[in-house]
């Protein structure tokens, strides 16, 4: 494209400066020449009025010095009554030319070598005819006719060289959007997801930059959510994971207990691959969308059916609270499910059998606060338990868990925070917002502060 512009510009121009130059050069021929032949009507003009007072030879010749040379001019006085004809300096014109003049009565020019001349001419006293000759040189026809086709034509030339530098630049504003937006969408072929194309360029081709650019976002936003998917998805399998473990680690001794428990714990370690590696790009939820939403009471009921079976299992003491009455909140029900199961997970999973468990659900004006406690050892470090992705330590936590809770409360414009327990443990506060993605204003335990979210990591 770049030189197929530069190639039309070139001839385009080149048609123009000829157009222009061609009939510009003989203009100029032209005018030098009428310039030559003015001056010498001039000098023929300055000896008229002395022949038509007089004919005798010397004077004449001191005119025809006075006018101009007499290399270049000459006075041919025909014979009149009976004298001799008067030829006064150089002729160089045939007296054929000189008879033809003197019969029309008027002015004519003649080619002769070197040159042209110049025929005037003039009556006399007598009636006769006189001819004044002025010889014109080649050279004084052409004078600056040379100097003047040069400039047109270095001028021609800037404006050839001009016009394809002008267009090698266009070309290559148009051609360099283009060619990185073709790199673009090569490195996004190779899977480069991170591959973005400037904005730059003609009108046409910005916004074909900026389709590209969505198309891109678009592409890394389906990517991240069908990884969030295939997170989520092998992490509510832990849920069924941990009953097996449970109900493995009660089979006693034996070849055939001890295959199943090796076999689940496999299967941990599996899953807990599958989240990792779903995890490594950055996941974005979105909140639930307009008429969504559910009943926490009844869901925080319903989980707590299945987990106080296996906390009955275990000799673990469990308190419900708060799901008297209907609570609703805009969150879908599964992802609530999920966010209950990987939180009450995390208390099998990390406390001792026999570690007491709480739930509590408090419904405010503009919020619902989830709250679930254990009588653990705690966490020591609540900021890393709360980094998106880490926490795979000793004990094969993959950091999912608290993460699932976190988005969902963040999609109301909530959030999560770990603290201390009235139990002597964990307590994981999850704040569920009721009236939109406003900023949320809280404190713990009735103290009013500011809301921090923990960074992503």
């Amino acid at each position: 494209m770049r030189w197929a512009l530069v190639k039309v510009c070139l001839a385009v121009t080149t048609m123009v400066v000829v157009a222009f130059a061609v009939p510009l050069g003989l203009v100029i021929k032209e005018m030098a020449r009428d310039r030559a032949f003015s001056n010498a009507e001039r000098q023929a003009a300055a000896v008229a009025p002395a022949l038509s007072i007089t004919t005798e030879r010397e004077q004449l010749e001191r005119v025809v010095a006075s006018a101009g040379s007499d290399a270049q001019m000459a006075v041919h006085i025909p014979a009149v009554d009976g004298g001799q004809a008067v030829d006064i300096g150089r002729g160089r014109a045939a007296g054929a030319d000189i008879a033809t003049v003197r019969k029309m009565g008027r002015a004519s020019t003649t080619e002769v070598p070197g040159g042209s001349t110049l025929l005037q001419p003039v009556a006399l006293s007598s009636g006769a005819i006189a001819v004044v000759e002025v010889f014109v040189p080649e050279s004084e026809v052409t004078n600056g006719v040379g100097t003047a086709w040069a400039v047109l034509a270095v001028v021609g030339a800037a404006l050839v060289v001009g016009s394809v530098a002008v267009a090698d630049r266009l070309g290559v504003r148009m051609v360099q959007p283009a060619q990185r937006l073709a790199e673009g969408a090569h490195e996004l072929g190779e899977g480069k997801l991170g591959s973005r194309v400037p904005e730059e360029g003609p009108t046409e081709l910005r916004l074909a930059a900026v389709a590209f650019n969505s198309m891109a976002d678009q592409v890394v936003q389906l990517l991240a959510n069908e990884r969030e998917l295939a997170a989520d998805l092998s992490h509510r399998l832990r849920t069924p994971l941990t009953v097996l473990r449970l109900n493995a680690a009660s089979l006693g001794q034996g070849p055939a207990a001890d295959q199943t428990r090796a076999a689940v714990a496999q299967l941990e370690r599996e899953v807990d691959t599958i989240i990792r590696t779903a995890r490594e790009a950055k996941p974005q939820t979105a909140a639930a969308g307009p008429g969504t939403g559910c009943d926490a009471a009844e869901v925080v009921r319903e989980r707590m059916k299945f987990w106080s079976a296996l906390a009955e299992d275990e000799g673990r003491k469990w308190r419900l609270a708060g799901v008297e009455r209907p609570v609703r909140i805009p969150v879908a029900r599964a992802d609530l499910a999920a966010a209950l199961d990987a939180l009450l997970g995390n208390v099998f999973r990390h406390t001792a059998e026999g570690t007491a468990f709480a739930v509590d659900v408090h419904n405010g004006d503009d919020a619902v606060i989830v709250l679930v406690s254990d009588a653990g050892p705690g966490i020591a470090d609540p900021e890393a338990a709360m980094a998106r992705g880490r926490g795979s330590g000793a004990d094969g936590s993959t950091g999912l868990g608290l993460d699932i809770v976190r988005r969902l409360a963040e999609s109301t414009g909530g959030d999560v925070r770990l603290g201390s327990s009235v139990l002597g443990g964990t307590e994981v506060r999850v704040w569920i917002q009721l009236d939109g993605r406003r900023p949320v204003r809280r404190g713990h335990r009735g103290a009013v502060r500011r809301r921090r979210r923990l960074a992503l990591r």
